[in-house]
Protein backbone atom coordinates (compact mmCIF):
# COMPACT_ATOMS: atom_id res chain seq x y z
CA UNK A 1 0.00 0.00 0.00
CA UNK A 2 1.06 3.48 -1.01
CA UNK A 3 1.89 6.21 1.81
CA UNK A 4 -0.89 8.52 2.87
CA UNK A 5 -0.64 11.81 1.01
CA UNK A 6 0.76 14.59 2.37
CA UNK A 7 -0.86 17.39 0.13
CA UNK A 8 -4.02 17.39 -1.24
CA UNK A 9 -6.12 19.78 -3.54
CA UNK A 10 -9.73 19.24 -3.85
CA UNK A 11 -12.09 21.32 -5.94
CA UNK A 12 -16.00 21.90 -5.50
CA UNK A 13 -17.99 24.43 -7.81
CA UNK A 14 -21.77 25.81 -7.28
CA UNK A 15 -23.13 27.77 -9.79
CA UNK A 16 -20.46 30.17 -11.33
CA UNK A 17 -17.86 29.98 -7.62
CA UNK A 18 -15.11 27.40 -7.51
CA UNK A 19 -13.30 26.65 -4.32
CA UNK A 20 -10.09 25.07 -4.13
CA UNK A 21 -9.18 23.14 -0.30
CA UNK A 22 -5.66 22.36 0.14
CA UNK A 23 -5.47 19.51 2.69
CA UNK A 24 -2.12 19.39 4.69
CA UNK A 25 -1.56 17.20 8.17
CA UNK A 26 -1.73 19.87 11.01
CA UNK A 27 -3.67 21.10 13.90
CA UNK A 28 -7.35 21.27 12.90
CA UNK A 29 -7.19 25.05 11.30
CA UNK A 30 -9.28 26.36 9.01
CA UNK A 31 -9.68 29.11 6.77
CA UNK A 32 -11.33 30.63 3.71
CA UNK A 33 -9.78 32.44 1.35
CA UNK A 34 -7.08 33.51 4.80
CA UNK A 35 -9.83 34.05 7.21
CA UNK A 36 -10.60 31.66 9.64
CA UNK A 37 -14.01 30.30 8.78
CA UNK A 38 -15.34 31.15 12.53
CA UNK A 39 -14.66 34.82 11.53
CA UNK A 40 -17.00 34.76 7.62
CA UNK A 41 -20.05 37.37 8.22
CA UNK A 42 -23.23 36.12 7.00
CA UNK A 43 -24.15 33.30 9.79
CA UNK A 44 -25.62 31.29 7.11
CA UNK A 45 -23.03 31.20 5.03
CA UNK A 46 -20.80 30.16 7.96
CA UNK A 47 -23.04 27.49 8.90
CA UNK A 48 -23.23 25.75 5.61
CA UNK A 49 -19.20 25.85 5.77
CA UNK A 50 -18.79 24.26 9.08
CA UNK A 51 -21.51 21.43 8.10
CA UNK A 52 -19.43 18.86 6.86
CA UNK A 53 -16.80 19.72 9.52
CA UNK A 54 -18.93 19.37 12.20
CA UNK A 55 -20.30 15.70 10.52
CA UNK A 56 -16.24 15.24 10.81
CA UNK A 57 -15.68 15.41 14.56
CA UNK A 58 -12.30 14.11 15.70
CA UNK A 59 -11.31 13.31 12.83
CA UNK A 60 -10.33 16.75 11.94
CA UNK A 61 -8.23 17.69 14.66
CA UNK A 62 -5.18 16.36 12.68
CA UNK A 63 -5.61 18.19 9.49
CA UNK A 64 -5.33 21.90 8.36
CA UNK A 65 -7.75 23.06 5.55
CA UNK A 66 -7.05 26.24 3.27
CA UNK A 67 -10.11 27.15 0.84
CA UNK A 68 -9.75 29.92 -1.67
CA UNK A 69 -12.97 30.91 -3.56
CA UNK A 70 -13.61 33.02 -6.14
CA UNK A 71 -16.82 33.77 -8.28
CA UNK A 72 -20.43 33.92 -7.61
CA UNK A 73 -22.02 35.61 -5.26
CA UNK A 74 -22.06 34.76 -0.96
CA UNK A 75 -24.13 31.44 -0.70
CA UNK A 76 -23.01 29.90 -4.52
CA UNK A 77 -19.05 30.45 -2.58
CA UNK A 78 -19.86 28.89 0.27
CA UNK A 79 -21.93 26.29 -1.50
CA UNK A 80 -18.59 25.39 -3.28
CA UNK A 81 -16.37 26.12 -0.15
CA UNK A 82 -18.50 23.44 1.76
CA UNK A 83 -18.74 20.87 -1.93
CA UNK A 84 -14.56 21.06 -1.52
CA UNK A 85 -14.06 20.49 2.66
CA UNK A 86 -16.45 17.53 1.95
CA UNK A 87 -15.23 16.24 -0.71
CA UNK A 88 -11.58 16.41 0.60
CA UNK A 89 -12.45 14.76 3.88
CA UNK A 90 -13.60 11.96 2.39
CA UNK A 91 -10.43 11.62 -0.03
CA UNK A 92 -8.12 12.76 2.99
CA UNK A 93 -9.61 9.62 5.38
CA UNK A 94 -10.25 7.70 2.45
CA UNK A 95 -13.08 6.73 4.93
CA UNK A 96 -16.12 5.03 3.23
CA UNK A 97 -18.16 5.78 6.81
CA UNK A 98 -17.84 9.62 6.62
CA UNK A 99 -18.86 9.14 2.45
CA UNK A 100 -21.96 7.40 3.85
CA UNK A 101 -22.36 9.85 6.84
CA UNK A 102 -22.25 12.90 4.17
CA UNK A 103 -24.30 11.59 1.78
CA UNK A 104 -27.19 10.24 4.03
CA UNK A 105 -27.24 14.21 5.82
CA UNK A 106 -26.92 15.84 2.20
CA UNK A 107 -25.91 14.34 -1.40
CA UNK A 108 -25.00 17.90 -2.76
CA UNK A 109 -22.52 17.54 -0.39
CA UNK A 110 -20.21 15.24 -2.48
CA UNK A 111 -22.23 15.56 -5.79
CA UNK A 112 -22.52 18.79 -7.40
CA UNK A 113 -25.85 20.31 -8.39
CA UNK A 114 -25.75 20.62 -12.00
CA UNK A 115 -28.35 23.90 -13.05
CA UNK A 116 -26.94 26.85 -14.03
CA UNK A 117 -28.19 30.08 -15.57
CA UNK A 118 -30.10 29.81 -18.76
CA UNK A 119 -28.51 32.36 -21.48
CA UNK A 120 -30.08 35.27 -22.58
CA UNK A 121 -31.81 34.96 -25.86
CA UNK A 122 -32.61 38.01 -28.51
CA UNK A 123 -36.45 40.19 -28.22
CA UNK A 124 -36.22 40.67 -24.38
CA UNK A 125 -34.51 41.07 -21.19
CA UNK A 126 -33.22 38.11 -20.00
CA UNK A 127 -33.73 33.92 -21.01
CA UNK A 128 -37.21 34.00 -20.84
CA UNK A 129 -39.26 37.06 -20.93
CA UNK A 130 -40.23 39.25 -23.90
CA UNK A 131 -40.97 42.76 -24.56
CA UNK A 132 -44.63 43.37 -24.01
CA UNK A 133 -46.78 44.23 -27.27
CA UNK A 134 -49.43 46.86 -27.09
CA UNK A 135 -52.39 46.76 -29.63
CA UNK A 136 -55.25 48.64 -29.71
Amino acid sequence: MSERKKILLVTGKRKTAIARAIFKSGRGNVTMNEFPVSNLSPELARARISEPLALAGERLNTIDIRVKVHGGGVMGQAEAARMAIARGLVEYTRSAELRRLFTGFDRTMLAGDPRRKEPKKFGGPGARRRKQKSYR
